[in-house]
This record gives structure tokens, C-alpha cells and sequence, in this order.
């Protein structure tokens, strides 16, 4: 196993990973920006070293700062969390470049993966079904119109290098093609730079569900279930929850299987997750990111898995000791991203937390990395929690989350908490009634 980890993120995530690596007995390497001196997972590391001023590319992106810090202090891993540095295959060359080990697959499965045109051509090849669409990238007005007339309208078009709603432009009549083709690869190139955009089949009312898996590298792969993430915000998951109220036994052991049987087949090694469009009974591939999720703990409260442990284990070449077999489903899962964010217009609320009050209880727990009279800065994303219930059934876990919710104090700043207080007692919601565009009709967004 590692004797020391670097922990290349901040926030919950931070605090999740070193409580990982504390309980296998590895010291752990906080990094942080001037901004985060303060936080929670600097507090509580063993070693912790300052990386830059604020800004994120100054700091957390900052590949020859973090690469110092692992130099400064003998590590001999980096766990780079999400967001930020972990799913760039570059760093990941660099770190193996100076002998440290990056918590993670190899660089050469981030960067296909994180192609989206490549991601797209290597599922099929794996036997992963795969939204109908263009076969790679479309460079002209022309060929965009040809290929969308070929499927029929609506279409959607995408970023090759793209993620998080950016790039996207859905197309209802090849009249609007050239305005959206143009506006899509503009903010691509703004945005991730690359104007590359590829065509796929647009779904009206799909379900987002994503399979976890994980691998060693070995051929050994297994999958750990699936999640529904349905409800979204301009393309931002919202509520999470495993197993999905959509699928059955039957759908959901299919497509782990298949999700498994890819990774074998790829020889991934790690944690990663294989994500979906569902409507009317079919999956349609859509990318797979090649690293821990932030909706992770739903799946680890349904199987009782470490999947942070297993990333650990892995990456040391432990390997993985867990069977499909070995993994049984309990119960069912919700998770709540809780932000810093006015929950009516969803502005960013930075401050100082003037009072702080998680909930508790049996089957409830709370991912977090902040506390009373902690300033939040305006400078990161702003997610300051997730609150994770657990039920028997989804009726127990949804009564269980009204109860928790209800419990969640957090004074001093704004944050979605009201959201999902109206959202646990809405019927939609409480049926599991809901795709993709639900939360944006019921926030009366277009």
C-alpha cells in the first residue's frame, strides 16, 4: 500500500478521500490556495502545502505546483478527487514520468475517453449501445444539415471535448442548423479549446442512468449498479439516486453486465462510470467519465462498498478482490448536492456559515467540508455538501430524507436546502415520475 497520498482537490471531496486513506493507515498531503487555508481537509491532514493564490489555474491546476508539493513531501500517489486535474491524461503522464502513482486509469484511457467522438466509436467497438448519430466529428454547414435530415429532427449538437452542458445546441428544423452549428463549436473552442462538434438523435423525454464500475487493469472488471440522475439544472445533476425507480431487475442486470463485460474488454483499471440516455426501454451510450463521481456514495450505501478503498487498492496493484457475485444490492439510496447558491434564482452565495447543523440518524450521512464560522470563497464551484439517506425501500429513504432535510441547518449564506425540501413532497418526485427536463419545467425555465 502508499505511505503517503496527495490529495489534488478540496472541498468534500478532499476530506472523503483522506478519510480513506487515514483508515488504511496512509498519511495524507493536503494541497490548497491561499483562499483555502482554512479548510476542513487542510485541518485535518497530515501534511498540508500551499500551491498558489485563488485562482484555480494558478493553483489546483496548476500541474508543476502540485507536482513540487509531491516532491516536497514524499508522496508517492496523487488522488486527484474530481474536477480539476482527474481526467487529464497529462498529468497523469507527468506523475508516471516522476515515479508517483496516479490514482486513476492510464492516461491512455482518460484521453479516449474524454473524446467524446472517440468515447462514442470505443463503446461501440465494446458492445455498449450508442445513441444513432454522426460517426465523428462534422466540419461543415452542410454535412450537418445532411446527417440531422438523415435521422429526422430533433438533434442535439455537441462538443467533441465537451461536458457540463457546454457546446450543446438542440436542433428542431434544419432551418435552425447553421445558427446552432456555428454557436455550438464557438463555445467549444471558447470552452474547452476545440471546435470539434459531432450530431447525434435528440430524446424527448429520456432518463439519465449511469452504471459504476471498476476495474484492475487485468481483464477483472464488475459493475456496482446503476443510478438515476434525471434531475438536472442546464445539464447539472441536482438528486441522485440508486437503484433507479425506472428499471427493473431484469434491465438493471443487463446493462451492468454489458458495462462490465466493456471494461474487461478495455482492461480498465479503476473507478469509472458508464453513463446513459434511457427512453422507452433502450440505453443509449453518451460518455463515460474516467474517474469518482460526486453522486459515488449512493452506490457505496446500496452495496456497502469503499469505492474510494478499492481505488486505493487498485492503483497499488492489490488489485481487485471483489466478484460480481460478491456485490448484493440493499435497500435504496438518494443524495441532495447541497450549494451555496440562493435556491430561486440559483446566484452563488459565498460567505461565512454563522451556524451549522447537519442532520444524523440512522442511514443518514453527511458529505461535507465545511463548519461554523467557515468562509466559503467565491472563487470554486459551489457545492458545500451532500446529505446521502438510506432506506429498506424508496418510500422508507424518501421519509428518511424529508426527516434529514428538516434537520439541515445552514446559516449565514443561502443554499438549495428549500429547493429540495419542495422537491421531497412533490408527487412527480415521490413516484419517480420524472426524466431529464422535469426540474427545469417545474423551475419554469425554458
Amino acid at each position: 500500500m502508499f505511505s503517503k497520498v496527495l490529495i489534488a482537490n478540496r472541498g468534500e471531496i478532499a476530506l472523503r478521500v483522506l478519510r480513506a486513506c487515514k483508515e488504511l493507515g496512509i498519511q495524507t498531503v493536503a494541497v490548497h490556495s491561499t483562499a483555502d487555508a482554512e479548510a476542513m481537509h487542510v485541518k485535518l491532514a497530515d501534511e498540508s502545502v500551499c500551491i498558489g493564490p485563488p485562482s484555480a489555474r494558478d493553483s489546483y491546476l496548476n500541474i508543476p505546483q502540485i507536482l513540487a508539493a509531491c516532491e516536497i513531501t514524499g508522496a508517492d500517489a496523487v488522488h486527484p478527487g474530481y474536477g480539476f486535474l482527474s481526467e487529464n491524461a497529462r498529468f497523469a503522464e507527468v506523475l508516471e514520468d516522476h515515479k508517483i502513482q496516479f490514482i486513476g486509469p492510464s492516461a491512455e484511457h482518460i484521453r479516449t475517453m474524454g473524446d467524446k467522438i472517440a468515447a462514442k466509436q470505443t463503446a461501440k467497438r465494446l458492445g455498449i449501445p450508442v445513441v444513432p448519430g454522426s460517426d465523428g466529428g462534422v466540419s461543415t454547414v452542410a454535412d450537418a444539415k445532411r446527417i440531422s435530415g438523415d435521422m429526422s429532427y430533433p438533434v442535439i449538437i455537441k462538443a467533441a471535448s465537451g461536458g457540463g452542458g457546454k457546446g450543446m445546441q438542440v436542433v428542431n428544423s434544419e432551418e435552425e442548423i447553421e445558427l446552432a452549428f456555428t454557436t455550438a463549436r464557438a463555445e467549444a473552442l471558447s470552452n474547452f479549446g476545440d471546435d470539434t462538434v459531432y450530431i447525434e438523435k435528440y430524446l424527448s423525454k429520456p432518463r439519465h442512468i449511469e452504471v459504476q464500475v471498476m476495474g484492475d487493469g487485468k481483464g477483472h472488471a464488475i459493475h456496482l449498479g446503476e443510478r438515476d440522475c434525471s434531475l438536472q439544472r442546464r445539464h447539472q445533476k441536482v438528486w441522485e439516486e440508486a437503484c433507479s425507480p425506472a428499471l427493473n431487475e431484469e434491465q438493471q442486470s443487463r446493462i451492468g453486465n454489458i458495462c462490465a463485460d466493456a471494461m474487461k474488454g478495455l482492461g480498465y483499471a479503476g473507478a469509472g462510470t458508464i453513463e446513459f440516455l434511457y427512453e422507452d426501454g433502450e440505453f443509449y451510450f453518451i460518455e463515460m467519465n474516467t474517474r469518482l463521481q460526486v453522486e459515488h456514495p449512493v452506490t457505496e450505501m446500496i452495496t456497502r462498498i469503499d469505492l474510494v478503498n478499492e481505488q486505493l487498492k487498485v492503483a497499488c496493484g492489490a488489485g481487485l478482490d471483489i466478484r460480481q457475485e460478491d456485490v448484493v444490492f440493499q435497500g435504496h439510496a438518494i443524495e441532495c448536492r447541497i450549494n451555496a447558491e440562493n435556491s430561486e434564482n440559483f446566484r452563488p452565495s459565498p460567505g461565512m456559515i454563522t451556524y451549522y447543523h447537519p442532520p444524523g440518524g440512522l442511514g443518514v450521512r453527511v458529505d461535507s467540508g465545511v463548519y461554523q464560522g467557515y468562509t466559503i470563497p467565491p472563487y470554486y464551484d459551489s457545492l458545500i455538501g451532500k446529505l446521502i439517506v438510506h432506506g429498506r425501500n424508496r418510500v422508507e429513504c424518501m421519509m428518511r430524507l424529508r426527516r434529514a432535510l428538516d434537520e439541515f441547518i445552514v446559516d449565514g449564506i443561502d443554499t438549495t436546502l428549500p429547493l429540495f425540501r419542495k422537491l421531497v413532497d412533490n408527487p412527480d418526485v415521490a413516484n419517480g415520475a420524472y426524466d431529464i427536463h422535469w426540474l427545469e419545467r417545474y423551475l419554469g425555465m425554458k
